[in-house]
This record gives C-alpha cells, sequence and structure tokens, in this order.
C-alpha cells in the first residue's frame, strides 16, 4: 500500500493527583481512500506531541514506513510527499481514553 495520508487524532487527560499527562489516539493511514486502515495507539504516559512520535514507532513497527530514528514523522512525511494531519485534544476525561 502506497501511503498518500497519515492522521493522527489523540486526546490527552492530565491526571491532577500525580500531575501527569496521558494519552491514546488512532492513526488512520490513506484517509477518505478505499485502502483505508486505521490502527489504535493504546493509553500512555505522554504530553505535549509526543502523540506524534509514538504514531511514527508504531508506524515503524507495523512496517508501513521505513525506519529512521533520527528523522521525524513531519520531515519523513515532508520528503516523501505524505500528507500529515495531527490533532489532540485536550482536557479529555480518563474514561474517553480508553478503548
Amino acid at each position: 500500500m502506497k501511503i498518500k495520508t497519515i492522521d493522527i487524532i489523540a486526546k490527552e487527560w492530565f491526571d491532577k493527583i500525580n500531575g501527569n499527562s496521558y494519552f491514546s489516539g488512532t492513526i488512520t493511514l490513506n484517509f477518505g481512500m478505499k485502502d483505508v486502515e486505521t490502527m489504535i495507539m493504546p493509553f500512555q504516559y505522554g504530553y505535549g506531541s509526543h502523540y506524534v512520535d509514538s504514531a511514527k514507532a508504531q508506524l515503524t513497527e507495523h512496517n508501513k514506513i521505513s525506519p529512521n530514528h533520527m528523522e521525524s514523522l513531519w520531515c519523513y512525511c515532508r520528503d516523501n510527499k505524505i500528507i500529515l494531519r495531527t490533532t489532540k485534544n485536550e482536557n479529555c476525561k480518563k474514561r474517553e481514553l480508553t478503548c
């Protein structure tokens, strides 16, 4: 499958008691096309744009993109003419993050 688009949608929850952020989300390859594929990013620790790094690791692990540990997903997509769209919904409830 030739990847044309990568869409990452994450939800973030902040644990006020312990002061940690967690996220979960979905990665959609070729959104709106007949060869669309979706992967789940499980509930995990991370804040800021860490969800993008986790998505890259998961895509690499499933052999969807080639592994270059020093290259960001943004650069990989730019160099390979892949449209990258990312969204993070903050201030979600913990129950919204579990799949």
